[in-house]
């Protein structure tokens, strides 16, 4: 699998913000479309990347004045991004080495999308589930003969 594929399980939607914007206003956005998320545009180029964590960490640090905080004081600038082509292990192994629960995918310079740890967890499960089922299928199909009568297995030795 493919992160390409994991993109196309969980749908492309994007929820972008400016940098000028405030920490008051991407966290009313987040709440509000239910996402840990944003990600940051400016002119129309990925720039930066808003989570939870670098919300808190801005808002421990600003004190009572956080809501005036702007997205770009805020945001994690040029984040690791991740290329469509990457299998499931590079892209778990890229998400843990750069300590990033979320991750822009980025091919040829253009944002494709942005995909989670969840959203990647989600694609294993439903991959695994689809291998589960084609085994147990290909299991309870198996024919009652499978060697023909009166010539002994290769495989098994009564030693």
């Amino acid at each position: 699998m493919l992160l390409s594929d994991v993109l196309a399980i969980k749908g492309k939607t994007l929820y972008t913000i400016s940098p000028q914007k405030t920490l008051a206003d991407a966290l009313a956005l987040m709440s509000e479309q239910d996402v840990g998320s944003l990600v940051v545009i400016e002119r129309g180029a990925l720039v930066g990347i808003l989570t939870f964590r670098e919300a808190l960490a801005a808002i421990n640090a600003a004190g009572a004045l956080w809501q005036g905080v702007s997205v770009a004081d805020a945001m994690l600038r040029d984040p690791a991004v991740g290329d469509p082509r990457m299998d499931l292990y590079e892209l778990r192994t890229h998400l843990v080495d750069h300590h990033q629960r979320y991750l822009p995918v980025v091919e040829s310079g253009v944002l494709q999308g942005l995909v989670s740890f969840h959203d990647v967890a989600r694609a294993v499960l439903e991959e695994q589930g689809f291998e589960s089922l084609i085994l147990r299928n290909f299991v309870r199909n198996w024919p009652d003969e499978v060697l023909p009568i009166g010539k002994p297995s290769t495989h098994c030795s009564d030693r």
